[in-house]
């Protein structure tokens, strides 16, 4: 059963990035500088004029959920076994990964996310696939615990949220140094009017100050559940041991995530902070949130070969 989960999830994770490539390849997008080319029959055109590749229709979308659905409840059944939990640095990927799907799909209701969609699928696929290879994980005897379930179930929505603002962050980051190319004579003319795979790509993503609006909503929110992992961690690790807060690497690389994210929050709302250094912030973030779970159980599991919690 587990095998033809996993099959499934790839199939149709992998389908669905092999089509959306291989549109935006043969899309045509408008120069940012020129007239409109003639739009070719692979693109569709939004209200602005700009092309986008035709790759999220209803039976995409329905596809997709399909695929979430099945990579659901592989997680399901290949973590919780009766009253235990088996987990590791593979699962947690593979769980963030499937959130941060389950959060894009919400997400294209209401945003022209194209290019997001293009960078995701693929860590979808990988993430999907990485319990296979890394079968080192450790067993939690306490799983059943209430207050546990709820800790781990706030952890990972957490984790979705903050990796979807991660990738966010690095389009963004793209479509600014393009920008700057374009107004600092960077990039030729008749570069523009060609268009490009890497081109095309950044075309499918909305206006900047958008995207900028989604990234601090999805921050705002995985901030909060931030929050609530911390407390709730405390909570039960205070009901297991009678010890309220562990300094490990786990808890310290968390706190210092959190640190991070309410001060690029703060510092959005008192003084506006934007541009790069703030989207190079959230990364640096993410990448502490990273390493507080996933890295330090990597370096566990896989070049320690230790199973400790």
């Amino acid at each position: 059963m587990d095998i033809v989960l996993y099959a499934l999830t790839a199939l149709l994770y992998g389908g669905l990035c092999t089509a959306d490539w291989r549109a935006l390849r043969r899309a045509g997008v408008r120069p940012l500088l020129g007239s409109v080319p003639p739009v070719p029959v692979t693109a569709t055109v939004d209200g602005d004029g700009v092309p986008r590749t035709r790759g999220f229709g209803p039976v995409s979308r329905t596809l997709l959920f399909i695929a979430l659905a099945a990579h659901g409840l592989l997680l399901h059944t290949t973590i919780f076994h009766d009253n235990e939990m088996i987990f590791g640095f593979a699962f947690a990927l593979s769980a963030m990964f499937w959130l941060g799907v389950g959060i894009y799909w919400i997400e294209s209701f209401f945003f022209q996310l194209d290019g997001l969609r293009l960078m995701l699928l693929p860590l979808a696929v990988v993430a999907s696939l990485l319990p296979i290879l890394f079968g080192g994980v450790r067993v939690l005897p306490y799983a059943a615990a209430p207050m546990f379930k709820l800790h781990f179930v706030i952890a990972n929505v957490a984790y979705g949220l903050f990796a979807i603002a991660a990738l966010h962050a690095i389009l963004m980051l793209a479509v600014e140094r393009r920008l700057h190319a374009l107004r600092g004579g960077g990039i030729p003319r008749n570069a523009l009017t060609r268009g490009g795979w890497l081109s095309n790509w950044i075309e499918t993503l909305p206006p900047l100050l958008t995207m900028e609006k989604l990234l601090f909503r999805l921050i705002s929110a995985g901030f909060a559940l931030l929050t609530l992992t911390l407390i709730s961690g405390i909570v039960f690790n205070e009901q297991l041991i009678d010890k309220p807060l562990s300094l490990d690497h786990k808890t310290v690389f968390a706190i210092l995530s959190w640190l991070m994210f309410g001060a690029l929050l703060t510092a959005r709302k008192i003084s506006g902070w934007r541009g790069r250094a703030a989207l190079r912030w959230v990364i640096a973030s993410f990448v502490a949130l990273l390493l507080a779970y996933v890295g330090s159980r990597f370096v566990f599991e896989v070049l320690l070969h230790r199973s400790v919690a």
